[in-house]
């Protein structure tokens, strides 16, 4: 019989215990706390996104179906729903998303060298989009969104090489994308890739100044006059023009007085044109429309989140709880992939959640469980066999 450690017990030996305290320390998290500190609220809802649970109920029911291995677990005790809600409803959430923001500062460096499709520039590159999560009115009378509905937007700034989150802001659903260009704060060298909702030429100038790039789609009805027109184009890469251009109109000039790019591409594989907003002049016109096109890879992480974790279900109403949970679902996905780098495993973030989440009470070393050395050594050793 394997006298391991749990699975989950392996998996909280990646999380700095001092450093999740320290948030609890400076928002008196643990104030007229006995037993079920915010360390244990933490564990037990990251279980619960680790098991993909729907609910507070289901989460605590798990726990205590098997209580007599939750001390293994490193779980303290379970509690009832109740208890559970009323923490999600009182503690501060700052606590979650300032250990939510450590883990980024910890796991994005990890993946700094991680390649991107068909970029070949060393500049750190970011897409930024948001996702919205729909809701009751009634039961989120905080949060309005459209046509008399709730609605919650978690906005994303995604580090391309790694697929990390750099910036996670959480709003309610008529928060405006381009409000977002006011709370990021730009860095110099940077590209920040973002659809036609982030015009905003008051924000995208505050980039340029700061000396970062940004690419962008450009709207239908943009005012402007070509400087300059570049006919070396080889159609056949999918380019159709390359030209630097100035904005007409009074307030687009004042609000953005610099020259800019647009690069025109036809995409053969969906028959449509496309155009590009840049303030970089320096990269070549096709890097400029690679560089978008890997603005996918946002989607495919909202994609993820919202299948992979258990987000689309909110586990409270209020806007503390609905925070505290994005930001566990977060700090869920910043783990796994901390995990996946230490281990040096080749499994996907995506395989690594399968399957751990039907492997938190076995006692398999994670080395083995997550890294496909042990398969390719038993098949190569049964190769040889045979070959003898």
């Amino acid at each position: 019989m394997n006298s391991g450690k749990y699975v989950f017990a392996q998996l909280l030996q990646f999380i700095h215990r001092y450093e999740f305290d320290k948030y609890v320390w400076k928002y008196n998290g643990d104030f007229r706390t006995r037993d079920f500190n915010c360390w244990n609220q933490f564990i037990q809802l990251f279980f619960g996104q680790l098991t993909s649970r729907n609910s507070l109920r289901d989460i605590c029911t798990c726990l205590k179906a098997h209580r007599n291995k939750l001390y293994h677990l490193g779980i303290k005790q379970y509690v009832n729903q109740s208890t559970l809600s009323r923490a999600n409803e009182r503690r501060d959430y700052r606590i979650f998303a300032d250990f939510g923001n450590y883990l980024i500062q910890q796991v994005r460096p990890l993946y700094a060298n991680e390649l991107i499709p068909n970029v070949y520039i060393d500049n750190e590159i970011f897409a930024l989009d948001s996702t919205t999560i729909s809701l009751s009115l009634k039961l989120f009378g905080w949060a309005p969104g459209k046509y008399s509905r709730g609605a919650v937007k978690v906005h994303a700034l995604l580090d391309l090489r790694g697929n990390i989150p750099s910036f996670i802001l959480i709003t309610d659903g008529k928060y405006h994308d381009s409000n977002v260009l006011d709370v990021i704060v730009p860095i110099p060298d940077a590209v920040y890739i973002m659809d036609k909702a982030y015009i905003d030429l008051k924000a995208l100038y505050q980039i340029h100044k700061s000396g970062a790039f940004f690419v962008s789609r450009p709207r239908s009805t943009m005012d402007y006059s070509i400087i300059e027109n570049s006919y070396n184009i080889d159609e056949e890469t999918g380019l159709r023009g390359d030209k630097i251009i100035e904005l007409n109109g009074h307030k687009s000039k004042r609000l953005y007085p610099e020259p800019l790019r647009l690069v025109e591409f036809y995409d053969n594989e969906n028959d449509i044109d496309l155009a590009f907003l840049t303030n970089n002049l320096d990269v070549s016109a096709l890097e400029v429309a690679n560089l978008y096109r890997n603005r996918w890879q946002i989607e495919v992480f909202f994609k993820w989140i919202k299948q992979n974790l258990t987000i689309k279900t909110l586990w409270g109403h209020s806007e503390n709880a609905v925070n505290i949970h994005i930001w566990i679902a977060i700090c869920t996905y910043l783990i796994v992939a901390k995990v996946k780098h230490d281990l040096k495993s080749n499994l996907s973030i995506y395989e690594i959640m399968q399957i751990l989440s039907i492997s938190v009470f076995d006692k398999t070393p994670l080395q083995e469980l997550l890294t496909e050395y042990q398969i390719n050594q038993n098949v190569k050793e049964q190769i040889n066999l045979f070959n003898d």
